[in-house]
């Protein structure tokens, strides 16, 4: 496992009105860059996004997983699956499976039950973020970025700003992090907007 490497940028801003999510878009297998346009976020239903840092194999499966729940809940319920009630169904999986864990990161995001944003980790933790996230390999420059401009009740463009800058940063100085451009997925009230990447390269 010591030569298991994985690097990625995202990030999760939370705005007045919107929920901000950006990711850069570099595949790494080690310490090849396989692929530079790469997504890293996923809509899971017209209300929840998540980003994905790791191991792309095990992130997908999840993502799947979490899609054909969100679908059932809707057919069960004919309401859309709450983001707390999707973080809590991930988190149990990871937990789960902690001793042979799936080698990831995500940060789920969705305004289905008002804006609401988690980070989760490979062993099922699950934390609400209040402000702003990040996960990765260049999480620490992005944080640093993201803490130098965050204010309260910030407009959907300015975390919009905030967030490329803070990719970008990690893209500058953090080797795994990289890509053609930023990719920018916003949650609003009733729906998820994906963003033109050229916009952010």
């Amino acid at each position: 496992m010591d030569s298991y490497k994985t690097g990625t940028t995202t990030v999760g801003i939370i705005a007045k009105d919107a929920i901000v999510l950006a990711a850069d878009m570099k595949g790494t297998m080690g310490s090849l860059a396989s692929n530079t346009d790469v997504t890293k976020i996923y809509k899971i239903n017209n209300y929840i996004a998540m980003t994905i840092a790791g191991g792309v194999g095990d992130s997908l499966v999840l993502v799947r997983h979490l899609k054909v729940q969100a679908n059932l809940y809707e057919l069960e319920h004919k309401r859309s699956m709450s983001t707390k009630a999707c973080g809590t169904l991930l988190s149990n999986i990871l937990n789960s499976n902690k001793m042979m864990p799936f080698y990831t990161q995500f940060i789920l995001a969705g305004s289905a039950d008002g804006f609401t944003m988690y980070s989760l980790d490979l062993a099922g933790g699950i934390i609400e973020e209040k402000k702003y996230t990040a996960s990765g390999s260049g999480t620490e420059l992005a944080l640093s970025t993201i803490d130098a401009n965050y204010k309260e009740n910030l407009s959907t463009q300015e975390a919009i700003k905030i967030a490329v800058s803070a990719i970008n940063a990690a893209k500058k100085r953090d080797i795994f992090s990289g890509g053609d451009g930023v990719k920018v997925v916003v949650i609003k009230k009733n729906e998820i907007e994906e963003l033109p990447v050229v916009k952010y390269e």
